[in-house]
């Protein structure tokens, strides 16, 4: 089992940026972001796979976040720039056993899930 905590949260204006960061008791094979806004279904927002190659992002956050590891400190983080007022929800950090050439968005393919940081975007 993979142990995440997630940070960085917070509230911003529209246009602002914010960098998330996922604390991993160790570095997954796979390792994603994912948001769940009230009343909507969790939705995939990037990830990266075994040989960090060409991460995958929803198509809604593309050229805004930036996934990327440290795997000297095992953490996962996500920029987020230019952010929306519809980039609001809670944020979760995952990790997957999966190996996966470029990650996945795909939830279920998820094995372990941090506590969520809150992302909250005011136009």
């Amino acid at each position: 089992q993979v142990d995440l905590t997630e940070s960085g949260g917070g509230s911003v204006q529209a246009g602002g940026s914010l960098r998330l960061s996922c604390a991993a008791s160790q570095l997954a094979v796979t390792m994603g972001w994912f948001r769940q806004a009230p009343g909507k279904e969790r939705e995939g927002v990037a990830s990266i796979g075994t040989y960090d190659i060409e991460p995958l992002y929803a198509d809604s956050v593309k050229g805004r976040f930036t996934i990327s590891k440290d795997t000297g400190e095992n953490r996962l983080n996500l920029q987020m720039d230019n952010l929306k007022p519809e980039d609001t929800a809670m944020y979760y950090c995952a990790a997957s056993k999966l190996p996966q050439w470029r990650g996945t968005l795909i939830g279920a393919r998820y094995d372990d899930w941090g506590q969520g940081t809150q992302v909250t975007v005011s136009s």
